[in-house]
């Protein structure tokens, strides 16, 4: 604990940022110092209450690391604070969200092997501090907070990720102590992913596949795995039921390191926030900007896309854009992370002022979905 006291209070001297990955015990000796140089301060002759100095996580702090030898990319946060402040009334509340928050994993980090999820640490504050605490977006973003301020993942505070996810077709899992998982043969549901991010890091993995397909809809990979298109086309389906969860990005990330010559491709809606959800798993989020390296991995874009939308999708299956578009849309255009031919399918999107969902290709029958990829895949029509 000597060389942790050396440093500044929150660590912002070290210019650290991403997050790292600790045991409990360094992660309690971080909250530690952190009190401590809290109380010093305030015993001082002249005392104050400082200033929580966060790495900001504005788009305007977000830069893009591109790999000189691969086209993988991801986000990452540059070295710009922004602060949380018990003197300033907009942001006072936030200012000892953040202790409570701390408090609480302080706590947890001193049971061995105890994890808990963002919505049970919700409850529990909601409990505890009711006054600071009514919604589970405050809690989110306090957590994102700590991160920021301690510069350790979410997963060494003792928080675990709430996984929506699953996988299916060609994939053999093997938990520790346990027998395999033939993922092909877990029905139209597929394998469900896990929270725990050690015990999918630990996951043993097996696979004969030529593809990885994520799929942006739980409905349309009950489809494809119930149609066991994995049959078809030797490959993975993986889906998050919607905007990826940290655990399911987490095992795509993995997957995509230890199967490193299979392709990952992204089959998403064609709108703007089946773009985001692709782009998500592609980059990281900028929420999450000093982790995102551990999720990113390099997606590419299968459909739908507009030349799918104008060969194959009748006029009447599309869609005006809502307001939520418009702003999902606003959002990835101001952003540096958007590659150019990205960039060229959302302003379609928005000039045409119109959506179209996957299901839209059932115009052609129940069975075309299983074709359009194989076609698309064929003829490697994906960018």
């Amino acid at each position: 604990m000597g060389d942790l006291s050396k440093s500044s209070i929150f660590f912002s001297d070290q210019h650290l940022c991403y997050a790292d990955i600790l045991p409990p015990l360094q992660v309690r000796a971080r909250i530690e110092v952190a009190v401590l140089n809290f109380l010093k301060a305030l015993s001082s002759p002249t005392p104050s209450i400082s200033n929580l100095p966060l790495i900001s996580r504005k788009s305007n702090n977000s830069r893009v690391s591109r790999g000189l030898l691969t086209d993988e990319s991801w986000i990452f946060l540059s070295y710009s604070f922004c602060t949380r402040s018990l003197m300033r009334e907009n942001t006072a509340k936030s200012f000892v969200r953040v202790w409570k928050v701390m408090e609480m994993c302080y706590q947890i980090l001193s049971h061995d092997d105890k994890r808990v999820t963002q919505r049970e640490l919700f409850y529990k504050l909601l409990c505890d501090s009711q006054e600071y605490f009514n919604s589970q977006l405050q809690v989110n973003r306090t957590v994102q907070d700590l991160v920021a301020l301690l510069h350790c993942s979410r997963y060494s505070l003792g928080i675990m990720a709430s996984s929506r996810g699953a996988v299916a077709g060609r994939l053999l899992l093997q938990e520790p102590n346990q027998e395999f998982v033939d993922c092909s043969t877990c029905g139209s549901s597929g394998y469900a992913i896990s929270g725990d991010l050690s015990l999918l890091e630990k996951l043993v993995m097996k696979s004969d596949a030529r593809y990885i397909i994520v799929v942006e809809k739980h409905a349309i990979f009950q489809r494809l795995a119930e149609d066991r298109i994995f049959n078809q086309i030797p490959c993975i389906l993986v889906t998050a039921k919607g905007y990826p969860d940290i655990a399911t990005r987490f095992l795509l990330h993995r997957m995509s390191r230890q199967f490193s010559s299979i392709p990952i491709l992204g089959l998403v809606d064609w709108n703007p926030a089946g773009l985001a959800i692709l782009c998500t798993f592609k980059y990281g989020s900028i929420g999450m900007g000093l982790e995102a390296f551990r999720y990113a991995c390099n997606v590419k874009w299968l459909g739908l896309r507009k030349d799918d939308i104008e060969k194959l999708v009748p006029e009447e299956s599309l869609v005006p854009l809502k307001q939520r578009d418009l702003q999902i849309a606003k959002s990835l255009i101001s952003s540096e992370v958007l590659q150019d031919n990205y960039k060229e399918e959302l302003a379609v999107m928005v000039e045409s002022d119109r959506r179209a969902e996957i299901e839209a290709l059932y115009f052609h029958g129940y069975d075309f979905l299983g074709k359009f990829i194989a076609n698309k895949i064929v003829q490697m029509d994906y960018i």
